[in-house]
C-alpha cells in the first residue's frame, strides 16, 4: 500500500502565517488608501470625471456652473478609484475654483459626487 503522509501541526502554523504576513504586505503596497498624483489632467476620463461633478452639483444645487478646466488631481484606490480634483468652473459672470470627490466603480459603471466646494485662496 501506499505511504500516505502527514503534515504536522506546526508547519500549517507556519504557512498561514506566511500567507498572511505576504498578503498584508501585498495589501499594504497596492492599496495603501493615499491620494496619488494624476499624471495627465487633460487625460479624457480625467475630463469626463470632472464634468460628471459639475454636472452632478448643478442638478444637486441648482447652480449652472459650466466646468472651464481640471487644475490639478490626484487619485485613491478604494473599492473602485476616488477623484479628488482642483477645477476652475464658471456661473457665466465669474470663474471659480473648486475642489470635487467623485467615486468611480468603472466595472460597475457606477459615479458618485461625494464633495463639491469652493477653494478659498
Amino acid at each position: 500500500m501506499g505511504h500516505v503522509r502527514t503534515v504536522k501541526p506546526l508547519q500549517c502554523l507556519i504557512l498561514l502565517m506566511f500567507v498572511l504576513f505576504a498578503s498584508a504586505v501585498a495589501r499594504k503596497n497596492i492599496v495603501s488608501g493615499g491620494w496619488s498624483p494624476i499624471k495627465n489632467i487633460s487625460d479624457p476620463h480625467v475630463t469626463e470625471i470632472a464634468d460628471y461633478a459639475v454636472t452632478e452639483y448643478d442638478k444637486r444645487s441648482g447652480h449652472k456652473l459650466k466646468l472651464e478646466k481640471v487644475i490639478k488631481g490626484e487619485t485613491q484606490v478604494v473599492a473602485g478609484v476616488n477623484y479628488r480634483l482642483t477645477l476652475a468652473a464658471t456661473d457665466g459672470s465669474s470663474s471659480n475654483n473648486y475642489e470635487a470627490i467623485v467615486w468611480e466603480k468603472v466595472w460597475q459603471h457606477f459615479r458618485n459626487l461625494t464633495s463639491f466646494t469652493p477653494v478659498h485662496a
